[in-house]
C-alpha cells in the first residue's frame, strides 16, 4: 500500500522538528525518525491504529513520544492527514 502525506503532514513535521531543535537537537532527530518509521509501517499495516469518532480517520499514538498521527485509508493508499502533539487541539482537516 502506498503512503502519502496530505497538506498538513509535511508542515506538521517541520513544525515539530523546529520546535524540538531549538530545545534539544538530538531529541528532534529521534522524534522525527520515530514518526517517519511509524508512518512507514502504515504501508504494511494500514489498520494498526484504532478508528476515531470521525469517519474513516485513524489515530496512531507514538509509544515513546507524545505525538499522534491521524490518517485515513482510501482504496490502496494511506493518507497522513495530520501529525500533532498529544496535548494540542486537532486542526481542521484539509486534504
Amino acid at each position: 500500500m502506498r503512503v502519502r502525506y496530505t497538506l498538513w503532514g509535511p508542515a506538521d513535521l517541520a513544525e515539530i522538528y523546529e520546535f524540538l531543535e531549538r530545545r534539544h537537537p538530538a531529541a528532534a532527530q529521534r522524534v522525527i525518525a520515530t514518526i517517519e518509521r511509524q508512518v512507514g509501517w502504515l504501508a504494511d499495516f494500514p489498520y494498526m491504529a484504532p478508528a476515531t469518532d470521525e469517519a474513516e480517520v485513524r489515530e496512531l499514538t507514538l509509544a515513546r513520544y507524545p505525538y499522534k498521527i491521524y490518517y485515513e485509508v482510501v482504496d490502496d493508499e494511506v493518507r497522513v492527514l495530520h501529525i500533532r502533539h498529544a496535548r494540542k487541539r486537532l486542526r481542521e482537516r484539509k486534504r
